[in-house]
């Protein structure tokens, strides 16, 4: 099966979105895109047309419909094994697992303080004392991988895998808020930002006609 669509919110702004997006353009199978801009009128409407959860993003491959962006990505790892979206190793795996389930429950003071905007930049804004401190963990897991698992390339586990989807809107909003970086967190996030496909969505992102307020 090849007919994927991917239901997503505004690219300036929608992090969960960004996740599986990266993950489809990575593998490099043709995709269709649905994009229902945010909290507009009609928005929750059109979205639960795509997502029982009535939340973005949503994936629908053929029949089937797989919402919430790890799902998605774990999903997409299984149908297409030949992109190895995880490292192979079982532990380097298990690890990788750990950190983008973290990314997927934790960080709130972070998301609630430095959401992703694409279009602006706030530097200094944000630096609530847990903001700060889910940026010193999120430190700590890039140092981490990179030390112990990131040999084989320039991603957080070498080769770029769904642990890097789900830390990419973060290296933007790092971009966003000017929160400065030590060399290694440096690197990565230098390599993020070089991806192809990120640099096409942030170009989207840009052009998009809407603004939406914190």
């Amino acid at each position: 099966m090849s007919n994927l669509t991917l239901m997503i919110g505004n690219k300036a702004y929608s992090s969960w979105s960004l996740r599986p997006w990266l993950a489809l353009r990575h593998i490099g199978v043709p995709f269709a895109e649905i994009l229902v801009p945010l909290r507009q009128p009609g928005s929750k409407a059109r979205i639960l047309q795509h997502s029982p959860s009535g939340r973005v993003p949503a994936l629908k491959h053929g029949e089937r419909t797989v919402w919430d962006s790890l799902a998605i990505c774990e999903y997409l790892a299984e149908v297409f094994p030949d992109a190895m979206l995880w490292p192979d190793d079982a532990y380097a795996r298990a690890v990788a697992r750990s950190v983008s389930a973290e990314m997927h429950s934790g960080f709130v003071d972070l998301r609630t303080n430095m959401p992703m905007d694409l279009k602006e930049r706030h530097p200094g804004a944000g630096r609530t004392e847990g903001c700060l401190a889910d940026i010193a963990r999120i430190a700590e897991i890039w140092r981490d991988a990179r030390a112990r698992f990131g040999q084989e390339g320039p991603y957080l586990f070498g080769r770029f895998s769904i642990a890097d989807c789900m830390y990419a809107p973060v290296v933007t909003r790092f971009e966003t808020y000017g929160v400065d970086l030590d060399p290694v967190c440096r690197a990565y996030a230098d390599a993020v930002l070089a991806l192809p496909s990120l640099r096409d969505w942030t170009d989207a992102a840009r052009a998009e006609p809407w603004t939406l307020e914190p």
